[in-house]
């Protein structure tokens, strides 16, 4: 079976059993899987009855699509997400991406839980990403390619839509919320850096590090749609200062961020045209 069936007949599926499908795609990081409670008019299905999706193996993600309305946008959200370090193909990850641009989303907002390499960062802040650099080791986009996939060469000149960024900070100034914008680098995991890795990094000018995010930035990229990426950072990597990281600590830091990193969101979305 193509990655087109695929895309489709979960497209159909999700259209045949949800009431709307919504404008604005919404992707929750590890320990931000809240915000799909606030949903209103909420209905959910979860990631194994839909066809081709994955089933969500990650701790702390809910592995459910929920649907309905948030600051009165209609959404589509993801409550939990896909991870290369799962054993899933690239395509795999980013199918979701590809079933929502299908069922109508232009607009993508992803969210993850993000690690700090810069002393001006720590834990507890609200990140915006304003590019990335690709340390997966694969790329979604790899394969046998056919029309319905998007463009074939996508420009990445402006992975994260410039109108989208300034909303974000714009939104998070009415609500005197601090956020920082940031150079972030994917790499595949599950094991977190080695203090020589965070040196590398730094070098890059890299300022956060997760194991997300950029696959799904690919494929929302190669479809045409727009692109907004905010991180809570967890945790803190500085050379010679390394302290040991727990995904338990990830998530705990982030769910202590969760009420201001949803009301950013909502703000955003309100505002979005």
């Amino acid at each position: 079976m193509t990655l087109k069936d695929c895309v489709v007949q979960s497209a159909d599926f999700i259209k045949e059993n949800t009431p709307q499908s919504g404008d604005v795609g919404i992707i929750l990081g590890t320990g931000l899987g809240s915000l799909a409670d606030d949903v209103d008019e909420r209905h959910v299905l979860s990631y194994e009855n839909i066809p081709h999706f994955p089933k969500s193996t990650v701790r702390f993600h809910a592995g459910q699509l929920v649907t309905g309305k948030l600051s009165s946008r209609q959404v589509m959200v993801m409550q939990g997400r896909f991870h290369y370090y799962e054993g899933y193909p690239m395509q795999d990850i980013t199918l979701p991406v590809r079933v929502m641009y299908q069922l109508g989303i232009r607009t993508l907002v992803i969210t993850n839980a993000a690690g700090s390499i810069r002393e001006k960062y720590p834990p507890g802040t609200l990140a915006l990403i304003m590019d990335h650099i690709n340390l997966m080791g694969g790329n979604p986009l790899i394969g046998t390619y056919d029309e319905f996939l998007g463009e074939r060469f996508p420009d990445m000149t402006e992975p994260y839509d410039n109108g989208l960024r300034a909303l974000a900070k714009k939104s998070a100034k009415s609500l005197n919320l601090e956020l920082e914008e940031t150079v972030y680098a994917a790499i595949s995991g599950p094991s977190f850096e080695t203090n020589a890795e965070v040196k590398m990094l730094r070098m890059f000018d890299v300022d956060t590090v997760g194991m997300s995010v950029v696959p799904e930035v690919l494929v929302a990229r190669q479809l045409g749609m727009r692109v907004l990426a905010l991180s809570v950072i967890t945790d803190q990597s500085i050379p010679g200062q390394m302290e040991a990281i727990s995904h338990i600590q990830v998530a705990q830091v982030a769910n202590e961020k969760s009420d201001d990193f949803k009301n950013l969101i909502k703000a955003v979305i309100k505002q979005m045209n």
